[in-house]
């Protein structure tokens, strides 16, 4: 956070510097250097503050007019009231409370490895619990508090709380692309069935077959590397190498931990999750029940595979809580297998409600945890 220039002078200067008069060349306040140095710092924030919570708003918003727009909502609508098991839909929000109470435990242990005091099990999971929920209000709020509440509970450097939390997202991230790589693999006759079948599946052939994209995309990347190897005196872009620093930093510590392999156990777990979660909404659904059924889709674990990883891929797009792209994934990767979009459309929109429903529940109660573990600790230190 920029701090402000007269913090710096003894109070006495500070009183005698308003009290002098104050000359201005125009009405934009030209003959006031304070004046403008003030207002850059506000413009930022506000810029910043539009960039960081109204642009994911609006991505959400968008996308899901757009995924309405392309669907018959009463179609929709009369497919999850008529035809929906909600059995499978709690079992999937108790495998989702799972994978996050995994994560959580893994976090811990990456904390411990960085030099961060342990924290009890249950405050290992609130912090996942609490951080999820606060990420449907904004994208990455969530990933804010849990740093934040953890260096202050901790009393550990909050560089280091957030170089565990960046390499923690690092680890799923190379988890995604190797998921990526077998689905395309295991899926790739269902792939090119609905490129050759549907117009859109023709329209994403013809942008991936273009060479002006690969070269564009060659192009940023040098663009990138030209920035930060020729621009390094300039004060952005040393901040921007810290910050890949402190990402590999946290990220490192993943390698140097005495108990490696008790991470990859827990990130095998978490994942395993993650796909059971989409995996048991396939018998929630007459239409997905079927892929199971269906002697060529692997018992639906061909589809549940892409459906899954889709889904995770869109996470990337800042919305909240992934509304949105989200959906529009799940039901993207369900028409690679002959279901309608109407039909997707329900799938995704049953399973992200009640997993937004069970994240507020748990999130509500990490408000409670941690207010009153607060009082008791600020209590014995008094």
């Amino acid at each position: 956070m920029d701090s402000i220039s007269t913090h710096n002078n003894p109070p006495a200067q500070a009183a005698e510097s308003f009290r002098q008069p104050i000359l201005y060349d125009n009405i934009s306040g030209a003959g006031n250097p304070g004046k403008r140095n003030a207002e850059k710092p506000l413009i930022k924030k506000i810029i910043g503050d539009i960039i960081r919570y109204l642009v994911p708003l609006a991505i959400s918003i968008g996308l899901i007019v757009w995924m309405f727009h392309k669907v018959d909502f009463q179609k929709v609508m009369k497919i999850i009231h008529d035809g929906c098991d909600f059995f499978w839909i709690g079992a999937m929000m108790l495998i989702t409370t799972v994978s996050h109470m995994i994560r959580g435990t893994r976090w811990g242990l990456q904390l411990r490895a960085a030099g961060v005091a342990r924290m009890t099990l249950l405050c290992e999971w609130v912090t996942i619990w609490g951080a999820y929920a606060l990420n449907l209000v904004f994208p990455q709020l969530g990933e804010g508090w849990r740093c934040v509440f953890v260096s202050k509970r901790q009393k550990a450097p909050l560089s280091t709380v957030i170089g565990t939390d960046v390499g923690d997202r690092g680890s799923d991230l190379i988890v995604v692309l190797l998921l990526l790589l077998i689905s395309l693999i295991v899926a790739h006759p269902f792939i090119m069935d609905f490129l050759t079948k549907y117009a859109i599946g023709k329209d994403v052939e013809r942008i991936t077959d273009d060479p002006l994209l690969w070269i564009g995309i060659g192009g940023l990347v040098a663009v990138a590397w030209a920035i930060l190897h020729y621009c390094r005196t300039y004060k952005w872009v040393k901040t921007l190498d810290t910050n890949i620093t402190r990402i590999w930093n946290g990220f490192k510590v993943i390698f140097t931990m005495t108990k490696w392999w008790l991470y990859v156990i827990y990130t095998i777990g978490i994942w395993t999750c993650y796909f059971f979660e989409t995996y048991v909404c396939f018998f929630a659904f007459d239409f997905t029940r079927g892929l199971v059924h269906n002697p060529h889709m692997a018992a639906g674990f061909i589809p549940g595979l892409v459906v899954f990883v889709f889904g995770s891929m869109s996470m990337a797009i800042p919305s909240n809580g992934g509304l949105g792209p989200w959906n529009l994934a799940v039901m993207f990767a369900l028409t690679l297998f002959g279901l309608s979009s109407e039909e997707g459309t329900a799938f995704s929109i049953v399973m992200w409600s009640c997993q937004a429903v069970m994240l507020i529940a748990l999130g509500l109660f990490s408000a409670v945890y941690v207010a009153v573990t607060g009082r008791k600790k600020q209590n014995l230190s008094t």
